[in-house]
């Protein structure tokens, strides 16, 4: 299941003829995630599993056919603390070109608070960027 620490993404994903919603949003989430979907000879380098995205969910799209939402839980040791380049370069970046899908959408992004706080804020704090 999912951790509270967890970065919750929602993909709305269309596979391939042939290809099961099962392992379209398998391969979303380890594509997102650590890279590839397929096995490679660094895989024994270190241990992927602390950083693979998990597809935990999949449900059908209600008047849609052959669309599903895949829900993705991500480690946070998979992200740079405070780059929200890093974060959406990780998730969105290169998985839109995945060949086993027709289709795919980011629908719905959770970033938990053990997250937001890596985050330093305004250089001369909220109120001197909300008076500008």
């Amino acid at each position: 299941k999912t951790k509270d620490t967890d970065i919750l993404a929602a993909f709305r994903v269309t596979p391939q003829p042939g290809v099961p919603p099962e392992e379209a949003g398998a391969a979303v989430a380890a594509e997102s995630s650590t890279g590839t979907w397929t096995t490679v000879w660094t895989d024994g380098l270190t241990s992927l599993d602390r950083y693979k995205g998990r597809c935990y969910h999949i449900e059908p799209v209600a008047g849609e056919e052959n669309q599903y939402i895949c829900y993705v839980a991500y480690p946070l040791d998979l992200f740079e603390e405070g780059s929200v380049t890093n974060m959406f370069t990780s998730i969105v970046g290169n998985v839109f070109g995945f060949k086993a899908l027709r289709a795919l959408r980011l629908e719905d992004l959770r970033i938990p608070v053990a997250y937001v706080k890596t985050f330093q804020g305004p250089p001369h704090g909220i109120q001197v960027e909300r008076d500008k």
